[in-house]
């Protein structure tokens, strides 16, 4: 783990939670593609609050990167990459973006936790995401939505 702020709240949390001691160190994270979102929703991570995320899955196999699997660790951090608090994958569902109900939207905690603003703001960023690829957004992309639980914060 290169972060050490990362480094040293992984280890801040081995030291509180011996039983997990085998574990793999986790991957650092950081929500949100601007300073403003990303500071956000590590702060409502922290309250519990927020408590779901959410991926396109075309997004993530372009980049490369592996489906979340339940029992994953997390680092999250703040923009700047100061290390928040540590969580643990609950659940992983693979669902269309039509079908996402209210209770994903409260779920990830976000502004209202109506699903309207879930759909617009998660609209325009996996419009974002997918420019880079040039690709765009359908209301049949699979999401992937996944579930944590706050284990452990400064």
């Amino acid at each position: 783990m290169k972060n050490a702020s990362a480094r040293n709240l992984w280890g801040d949390f081995l030291d509180a939670h011996l039983e997990f001691a085998s574990e793999d160190a986790p991957k650092v994270i950081r929500l949100g593609d601007n300073e403003k979102d990303a500071d956000l929703y590590a702060d409502l991570i922290c309250k519990e609050t927020k408590r779901a995320m959410s991926h396109s899955l075309q997004v993530l196999q372009l980049s490369g990167q592996p489906l979340p699997r339940i029992g994953n660790f997390y680092v999250v951090t703040d923009w700047e990459g100061h290390a928040k608090c540590v969580i643990r994958t609950t659940a992983v569902k693979l669902l269309p973006y039509f079908s996402i109900r209210e209770e994903q939207a409260r779920l990830e905690g976000e502004g209202d936790k109506s699903l309207e603003h879930w759909k617009k703001t998660h609209w325009d960023c996996y419009t974002r995401e997918l420019e880079k690829f040039d690709k765009t957004p359908k209301e049949s992309m699979i999401v992937v939505f996944e579930e944590f639980e706050m284990l452990f914060k400064k």
